[in-house]
């Protein structure tokens, strides 16, 4: 079985939806994916990755369910660096983080106090729960770090979704620490992720990543990549330092 990751295109934040370069990305993406054979779509419900989506899901003629757990993970904490307010659990300055030998752990990570106190946890279980049913509808049953095969199949499965849960995604899928993920990868908009099994025993299954973050569709097109997900390159670039 194969799974295709994508964030949604250059996203307009503050109406939820996509900017005009998100529009033209996602055109881009839907004439990348058409030419796939992809048997079911998944999709969050937030705007933006919907109306990424719905470029290909018109094209293709086809439908796509919606799933609430593909939704951008949503955990606030009282982050350190912010002494008035709260953060999204995933967005931590470097000095702050790397420090903590827990983040480094998939066990440890949601046990920090800070994580303990945003119920950060719970909600990467209810995701990480909510992937496993749907992968063991299409066959793939999660026993520990591994996975039983009852149904090996070649099957494509799309997911729209966002870049902090895809962080959680593959974080469950390959028993890493989301933290790690959330900070040392940058997936720009209309990205494609490809993760395939492997069987290398008979009923015994395993996700392997094959690409992160693929936008060959933009390059194709001259399009530049949306600097959305990252931060400045140098401290005097004047783009997004926080």
């Amino acid at each position: 079985m194969r799974l295709l990751i994508i964030r949604h295109g250059d996203p307009d934040y503050k109406n939820d939806t996509l900017t005009e370069k998100g529009w033209r990305e996602a055109r881009l993406l839907a004439e990348r994916l058409c030419k796939m054979n992809i048997k079911d779509f998944y999709v969050s419900p937030l705007g933006r990755a919907q109306a990424t989506a719905s470029c290909t899901l018109e094209q293709m003629n086809r439908t796509a369910a919606t799933h609430e757990w593909l939704r951008e993970f949503a955990p606030s904490i009282k982050r350190p660096d912010v002494a008035d307010g709260r953060a999204i659990a995933w967005d931590w300055l470097p000095r702050d983080w790397t420090g903590e030998a827990c983040f480094y752990d998939r066990d440890q990570w949601q046990a920090h106090p800070a994580m303990e106190e945003g119920n950060v946890g719970r909600e990467y279980q209810w995701i990480a729960d909510s992937f496993d049913k749907l992968l063991a509808e299409h066959g793939y049953i999660r026993e520990g770090g591994i996975y039983r095969v009852e149904n090996p199949n070649h099957d494509t499965l799309a997911f729209f979704c966002h870049f902090g849960v895809e962080c959680v995604l593959l974080s469950h899928l390959m028993n890493l620490s989301p933290m790690v993920l959330w900070h040392h990868t940058a997936a720009a908009p209309t990205s494609v992720t490809t993760i395939y099994t492997e069987e290398r025993r008979e009923g015994v299954g395993i996700f392997r990543m094959s690409s992160f973050g693929d936008i060959s569709h933009l390059y194709a097109a001259s399009e530049e990549p949306s600097f959305s997900a990252r931060f400045c390159e140098t401290y005097d670039d004047s783009r997004r330092h926080d």
